[in-house]
């Protein structure tokens, strides 16, 4: 039990540490980070629960008022900016990615941690980002789709990095990733 709280927090961490790289704002006031990356980790290394709480500590902390995510921001009024539904998604997307890479049943890890990144990283993060920048816009589903449309190559490869990362870890230390035993 003390193990599993104390790689929450370290995930936890790793995402707040993936928003120290300079963001780059494009499209609509989201700004591109590598914290995507860190919520994909969470769930194909941890597992769809504790990869969940992990995203979710997270979010806590940064609707605490912690500066952690990209560019220092942090605090309740992150929840009516254009990237709250992405924000919100955090936990969804880390719980959707650590299900798919447990009941996918592919032999190759990097594959499966790949796909599972794809679907619960992307799919399912842009399934609350969209909307919620479309919210916060003041636009229409189909015309803040557009808006999130040049995310979508660099979150595709931080997917394949999320692939090798845990392919990796599980080449080294098969035991280290909590679904594999």
């Amino acid at each position: 039990m003390e193990r599993q709280v104390a790689r929450v927090a370290l995930f936890a961490a790793l995402i707040a540490a993936l928003g120290l790289l300079p963001k780059l704002t494009i499209a609509g006031g989201v700004p591109i980070t590598a914290q995507s990356l860190g919520i994909m980790l969470c769930g194909t290394i941890l597992g769809w629960r504790a990869g969940g709480f992990a995203a979710l500590l997270f979010v806590c902390l940064v609707l605490a008022g912690l500066p952690l995510l990209a560019g220092g921001r942090g605090g309740v009024g992150l929840l009516v900016s254009p990237s709250a539904g992405f924000l919100v998604g955090f936990p969804f997307a880390a719980l959707a990615t650590g299900i798919v890479v447990e009941r996918l049943r592919l032999r190759t890890v990097f594959v499966r941690a790949t796909l599972a990144s794809l679907i619960g990283g992307i799919l399912v993060l842009y399934g609350f980002g969209i909307p919620g920048m479309a919210w916060a816009l003041d636009l229409s589903i189909a015309d803040a789709l557009p808006l999130a449309l040049p995310f979508l190559p660099g979150d595709v490869i931080k997917a394949v990095v999320c692939g090798f990362v845990t392919h990796g870890l599980h080449a080294a230390r098969p035991s280290a990733l909590d679904w594999s035993r």
